[in-house]
């Protein structure tokens, strides 16, 4: 029998990507086209998951209006109450077919071009995780100085308390390996802002430390942002005070480890099953 060439093994994997859209009814319908268009173009096979985080107003409508044309590779979810992006890209996830699973947020500040670059440092270098960083010196950034003083302080702390070795942990673009998410998903937590590190952090503890940064070219205005838009010093708080309490699970209580699955709470709806 002939070996497979990487072509065709490309061809065999499925790509699953996230989209949470939280009052993005202006934007989900370029976001959800310009993301296929991207995805279109890559080796693999995909599908694209668009998480509705809260039924407060067109963004279901919209999404859905896009859906139609592909049903084949685009499938609107969600449910009535806001619930955070954590919660609304774990419920994507466990959901997702694929073999390598990511997210990009919806609102376009972070230009869809960039899941290629992504999917092409996978596989280069044989990820577990990659993530879209700021602090790449290949990135293309418009953002305010005063996302940038959060964004630095914020990195500082993280890689202080948990030791990741990235230079961003927040950008809204990320892949996994499947086999990461069906380890990490069961004992994850948090569903806001800080989803971000906790999922990492967890990876990192459970041994999958093939973790690299890839460029992004990101616009972001500050006062357009959904920090603003749920109110800036709340978010600020919250994203703080769940990141320490990630650290209080990990160091102190070791919640994450194998021994402690029966405190996990996940419900299976939020939980990646094996394939």
């Amino acid at each position: 029998m002939k070996r497979k060439t990487q072509a065709a093994e490309n061809r065999e994997k499925l790509v699953s990507v996230i989209i949470p859209a939280y009052k993005a009814e202006k934007t989900i319908e370029k976001s959800l086209i310009k993301t296929k268009k991207v995805l279109d173009a890559i080796r693999y096979n995909y599908e694209i998951i668009c998480i509705d985080d809260g039924n407060t107003d067109k963004t279901r409508v919209n999404a859905e209006k896009v859906a139609k044309k592909f049903p084949d590779k685009i499938k609107i979810v969600g449910y009535l109450t806001n619930l955070g992006k954590g919660h609304a890209v774990r419920f994507g996830m466990a959901q997702a077919e694929g073999d390598i699973i990511g997210f990009i947020d919806a609102g376009l500040d972070v230009d869809p071009n960039g899941i290629s670059m992504l999917l092409e440092h996978f596989e280069w270098y044989g990820a577990d995780i990659i993530i879209g960083s700021k602090r790449h010196p290949a990135s293309k950034l418009e953002y305010s100085w005063q996302r940038k003083i959060v964004s630095i302080g914020y990195q500082i702390l993280v890689r202080t308390l948990f030791g990741v070795k990235v230079r961003d942990t927040q950008v809204g673009l990320k892949f996994f390996k499947r086999e990461v998410l069906e380890k990490v998903l069961p004992r994850i937590l948090v569903k806001e802002f800080a989803f971000d590190i906790e999922i990492l952090s967890v990876a990192y503890y459970l041994g999958f430390k093939r973790i690299f940064e890839a460029p992004v070219e990101l616009k972001m205005e500050f006062g357009g942002s959904t920090i603003i838009s749920k109110g800036f010093i709340r978010t600020v708080f919250k994203t703080l005070w769940d990141t320490v309490a990630v650290y209080y699970r990990l160091r102190i209580l070791h919640y994450y480890d194998d021994k402690n699955n029966k405190n996990w709470i996940t419900p299976d709806y939020l939980t990646l099953k094996s394939k």
